[in-house]
């Protein structure tokens, strides 16, 4: 497809080049500014002026070809997002830069593209010649709407004359595209057969296409270089602007309109599968319903066969025409098919909401219905039943509870069924009678035939037991409780349904209100204990169960208790609106619960934090750093804490890098009446202290003393039955601070890296003191501990074994491409002979810390103890080779490896014992070569050696 192109040629047409590191500072902005792609192409195009002062194009330089590739880093650094880049770049500017990206995609120069078989082609050229052909017919459609013609100001004569030239530039351009429509329409018609995921450049492999071509490795050429767009997302936008320009082109004929209508309605079913999976496809919604409805307008009102095949223009029909009875016959036979997505089913049900809330009261029954479908819809995928449902079902009937079960009985094949889905639905109709207080309708549910083929009879029986101690007084006559505020309080079955509201609800305010009815009706009741579920730590319950009034107790112990669970199940926002509603409670009358509920909503927000805005690496607000540095420093007499606030307040300073404050301005009797804070300050002073000499870490030993004394055992003696003294070990030793399982919890509330090195560096040094130990495990920072222990039969080697490990799987879950904490990994490994494993993690270790061995694997990775491997060692170890080399016996393919060795001493060694030339042949391991190439050779050989070992343990 000829294109609109500049004098200059582009910057693949020549000897590669390879990127400039000072080229990368230009995208220290988040996002990098549009404009940037404008400065470049400008600079790279500018004409030059020979001697005889003649103007000559542009020339073919270095300086150029940097600026051109900069250009289209910036536009791969924004994604190629054609709405970003139209918005702020001229027509000129874009055709520039979509050229120089065909160019670089290895498009030849005057290739029509139409006569390209784009399924035949490499992703990424694929890609460049679709985004070319989509900004070909979005530049034809957007030249054809009005444009408001801006006041100019004071006349300027080389601003006028630029935007004259501009102006007439992007007249040429237009005109080639609008004589080139039809090929680009066709381009994009062919696209949409590919049904195959694309890729399009990225920064990363803009710098491979500029190297030189022995470097790259083909890696530019397969299928998965470049950024992902997945098959769905091409065909959503690309169905948009062929839309776009058959609707331009319709105005004179209704069969382009009819096309047009096709496209768009494609792209709403697209829009609505993805939902808001899609990462690249950014399609405005308003416009585009608003090309739905003018086609509508403009085409007739039947819809073709192609779009009736579909189940949501089905849909989409019956939505528009009113036949909602046919509407329900598509939700129920989706339920077995589960071709729609939940996000388009929910979108349905909204739009019915919104027409029955605008008076159109016959679509009540219609809501509830298409409702019903969705939530066995849900139960049968395992996500939760949508509040919605609930609210409907409110009023339960018995056509309403027919219908459901039509519904339950058509969404499974009890034939072809799993198990687990089998007791899903038999889970929802359990509770669905448990919900019920009509008898009448629980027996509808439990007489069906799905109900007695899902549940056992022992189930069944359990489940009428259940009904019968709910409401013991309940008659078959009783007419349904129609809402909660209509419960009489003299029936005895309304206090078994208002405990079951209370032990359901989360809303403080529904809690008092229940709370406030069953003391109205019963005043003998504790109603805190209905639930074995509702659990405050001891240390809350003898403060809150001391409270005279029996309503007030029941709330405050309810409220703390649910506030707890749902702090528990990171459900924080229910746990706030509860340890609030209880804080507004208790500060009327007990100043001591007052600050027990401050401290309780600290460590919540502390959670919430973590769980939150943490993740991502952003700083806690200063607020809450305040607070917990109050926590620690409180001194308010007689109240109630928890041990896990005060570790959780420590491990969140520590985390996030308050190591100033626990070093400099703790206070002394906190460091000496709290084990956490001591703990703390110690980790932190001796994590400052790192970079320094060693005559500076005295925090260090004192580290160290502290957690041997933690890991030490108490001795006792004991005379036994024949007279023998024998010695006893109690494992768990009070003589430390805290206990070695205290310890090896907050340990595991630690996140910051430096941290962990260091704690688990000390634990390192420690299990390699004892005297039995044949093999070291090496750790960073191993060096600032003490090389000895006065009384070494003290320490529990044992348990600080089991701790290393611990500690290393943990870290490994914070970070699993730590190297150094793989190095320990492996040494564990091969420290207790499971080499397999040790040579797994060691390779590993390797390859995070070498681009998969591309790089040399820096020396303090791949030590002379950890470098098993013959010719890896600084000095070749040639007496364990060639005593490997004369096993009869080999299990591990070695033959497979001869060509790796680069070792020309082992390489004789081979051709005296196994006559094996070849591999002594190889014109690059000739002792007479320069050092240089040899080194090259060996280095060349030791990243293919690694790759092959990796491949058989990745």
């Amino acid at each position: 497809l000829p294109r609109p192109r500049r004098a200059q040629r582009s910057l693949v047409a020549r000897r590669p080049l390879r990127p400039e590191p000072a080229c990368l500072t230009v995208f220290s902005a988040d996002p990098p500014p549009v404009q940037l792609i404008v400065q470049f192409l400008e600079q790279a195009s500018k004409p030059s002026v020979n001697e005889q002062n003649q103007v000559q194009p542009p020339p073919d330089n270095k300086r150029n070809r940097i600026l051109k590739l900069l250009a289209l880093k910036v536009a791969a650094h924004l994604k190629w997002d054609l709405d970003v880049l139209e918005k702020s770049l001229s027509v000129p500017v874009l055709n520039m830069l979509l050229n120089e990206l065909l160019c670089i995609s290895k498009v030849p120069p005057g290739t029509k593209h139409v006569d390209v078989d784009l399924s035949s082609l490499p992703p990424t050229t694929a890609m460049a010649i679709l985004l070319y052909n989509r900004w070909a017919i979005r530049t034809i459609v957007q030249s054809s709407f009005p444009v408001k013609q801006v006041k100019p100001g004071p006349p300027q004569l080389n601003v006028m004359n630029q935007m004259q030239q501009e102006k007439e530039l992007t007249e040429n351009i237009l005109k080639v595209l609008k004589e080139q429509a039809a090929d680009s329409i066709l381009v994009l018609e062919g696209a949409l057969k590919l049904n195959k995921d694309l890729y399009v450049h990225t920064i990363r492999t803009l710098d491979l296409l500029a190297m030189e071509p022995g470097m790259v490795n083909g890696e530019t050429e397969s299928s998965t270089a470049g950024l992902k767009i997945s098959a769905e997302e091409i065909e959503c936008q690309v169905c948009y602007d062929l839309g776009a320009i058959y609707f331009q082109q319709g105005s004179t004929n209704a069969a382009v309109h009819e096309n047009a209508k096709e496209k768009f309605f494609r792209t709403k079913e697209l829009i609505a599968k993805t939902g808001s999976s899609s990462l690249h496809c950014t399609i405005d919604e308003e416009r585009l319903a608003g090309y739905c409805q003018a086609c509508g307008v403009l085409t007739s009102s039947s819809d073709d066969s192609s779009q009736q095949a579909t189940p949501y223009s089905q849909i989409h029909s019956c939505m528009k025409s009113g036949n909602y009875q046919d509407l329900v016959k598509i939700f129920l036979e989706d339920n077995l098919a589960l071709s729609l997505p939940v996000q388009f089913r929910q979108s349905v049900l909204r739009e019915l909401f919104q027409k029955a809330q605008q008076g159109n009261d016959a679509l009540d029954e219609i809501c509830f219905k298409v409702c019903a479908c969705n939530t066995v819809c849900d139960v049968m995928q395992g996500r939760t039943i949508d509040i919605q449902f609930c609210q409907l079902f409110l009023k339960p009937s018995k056509e309403k509870i027919d219908f459901l079960l039509e519904v339950c009985s058509r969404s499974i094949n009890l034939e072809s069924a799993s198990e687990s889905l089998k007791r899903k639905m038999a889970a929802f109709l359990k509770n669905l009678c448990l919900g019920l207080e009509d008898l009448q309708l629980v027996f509808m549910i439990s007489s069906h035939e799905l109900f007695i083929k899902l549940l056992k009879d022992d189930e069944r029986k359990l489940l009428i037991d259940q009904m019968r101690k709910r409401s013991p007084r309940i008659n078959l006559c009783t007419k349904p409780v129609t809402s909660f505020y209509d419960i009489p309080a003299s029936a005895s079955v309304n206090i078994g349904q208002l405990e079951h509201q209370l032990i359901l609800s989360v809303d403080p305010w529904r809690i008092r209100q229940i709370l406030i009815e069953l003391h109205g009706m019963t005043s003998e009741r504790q109603f805190w204990t209905i639930s074995n579920k509702w659990e405050v730590p001891n240390v809350y319950g003898n403060v809150i169960l001391g409270i005279k009034d029996n309503l007030t107790r029941d709330l405050v112990y309810i409220l703390m208790a649910k506030g707890l669970h749902c702090s528990a199940i990171k459900d924080f926002v229910h746990a706030k609106q509860l340890f609030a509603a209880c804080l507004e409670l208790v500060t009327e009358f007990s100043p001591k619960l007052r600050q027990v509920m401050l401290n309780e909503m600290l460590l919540l927000d502390i959670y919430t934090h973590e769980a939150g805005a943490g993740v991502s690496g952003e700083r806690p607000p200063s607020d809450l750093i305040s607070r917990v540095r109050g926590y620690l420093e409180m001194r308010v007499p007689d109240i109630p804490l928890r041990q896990v606030i005060a570790e959780e307040c420590v491990a969140f300073l520590l985390n996030w890098r308050e190591n100033e404050y626990l070093t400099m301005q703790v206070p002394l009797p906190l460091v000496q009446t709290n084990p956490y804070v001591k703990l703390g300050q110690l980790l932190a002073a001796t994590c400052k202290e790192l970079p320094g000499p060693k005559e500076s870490r005295r925090t260090a030993k004192d580290l160290w003393e502290v957690v041997v004394q933690i890991c030490s055992v108490s001795n006792q003696h004991k005379r036994g039955n024949d007279g023998r003294v024998s010695l006893i070990k109690h494992r768990e030793s009070t003589l430390g601070i805290m206990y070695r399982s205290e310890l090896l919890s907050f340990i595991k509330k630690l996140r910051e890296p430096l941290v962990l090195t260091t704690i688990l560096s000390l634990f390192v040094k420690l299990h390699n003191v004892r005297e039995d130990i044949v093999n070291d495990i090496a750790a960073e920072h191993i060096s600032i501990w003490p090389s000895s222990i006065p009384n070494l039969q003290s320490v529990d080697f044992e348990a600080v074994a089991v701790t290393v490990k611990e500690l290393v799987s943990y870290a490994l879950t914070i970070n699993s491409n730590n190297h150094f904490w793989l190095i320990i990994q492996a040494d564990i490994y091969f420290a207790t002979n499971q080499y397999s494993a040790a040579l797994h993690y060691y390779l590993q270790a390797g390859a995070v810390c070498s681009d998969f061995f591309n790089k040399m694997v820096p020396p303090d990775v791949y030590t002379d103890q950890v470098a098993i491997l013959c010719q890896f060692l600084r000095e070749v170890d040639y007496k364990t080779a060639f005593k490997a080399l004369q096993e009869q016996n080999s299990h591990d393919a070695m033959d497979s490896y001869y060509d790796y060795i680069w070792d020309v001493t082992i390489l004789e060694y081979l051709t005296c014992i196994l006559s094996l030339i070849k591999a002594i042949g190889q014109t690059e391991l000739n002792a007479s070569n320069p050092e240089e190439v040899l080194q090259l050779a060996a280095q060349r050989r030791k990243k293919k050696f690694l790759q092959a070992m990796a491949k058989l343990y990745f």
